[in-house]
């Protein structure tokens, strides 16, 4: 009878060492994979800049004809662009992105008080990729910054927080945010001197 206790009080620390273990490496997976994902939703966002920053010169070339009064609005563009493929880090492209940002959306003021310059077909077809990769851009800023939720708060919530301590996952991704000047819409000046 009292050797049937041991193998009964062995069978239940096997079983809780085997669900702890279970649990651990459960909890582990989830957090790989929901950093993966959260650095792939980065990538996404990267690729969409680089689909803007590709269609840039498209435009400008396209449009320099139309707007040699608008010289500052292309420059800003173009400067904007190389900043943005210079930039390094996440924190540099976020920089980069915000100014790249207010520089397209002044070309497409510009763009909508030109009448002649949106009945080019070559110009107003540019125009529609551009404001189309402006839209995708929004979503994959969107869908980095769900992924960076899910992340940070599995790192930060219990059970999931030990694991996170320690396997080294302690560190938050930072979520993009607009720049302070983004609430503001921007001033251009299409008067011809």
């Amino acid at each position: 009878m009292k050797g049937q206790l041991w193998i009964i009080a062995l069978g239940i620390i096997a079983l809780f060492i085997l669900g702890t273990v279970a649990i651990y490496f459960g909890l582990y997976n989830t957090l790989v994979g929901l950093d993966v994902t959260a650095t792939n939703k980065w990538a996404d966002v990267q690729a969409q800049y680089q689909r803007r920053a590709d269609l840039i010169p498209a435009v400008v070339n396209a449009t320099k004809g139309y707007m040699l009064f608008e010289k500052t609005v292309l420059e800003d563009v173009t400067n904007a662009r190389s900043r943005w493929q210079v930039a390094t880090t996440q924190d540099e492209q976020i920089a980069a992105g915000n100014t790249l940002d207010s520089a397209i959306s002044r070309l497409l003021f510009v763009y909508e008080n030109y009448p002649q310059l949106k009945s080019d077909a070559v110009v107003r077809d540019l125009m529609v990729q551009l404001e189309g990769t402006e839209n995708r851009i929004a979503v994959a800023r969107m869908d980095y910054n769900n992924a960076v939720r899910k992340f940070n708060t599995a790192i930060r919530a219990f059970p999931s927080n030990i694991v996170a301590g320690m396997t080294g996952f302690t560190e938050k991704k930072e979520f993009f945010q607009a720049a302070n000047a983004s609430q503001t819409a921007p001033s251009v000046n299409i008067s011809i001197v």
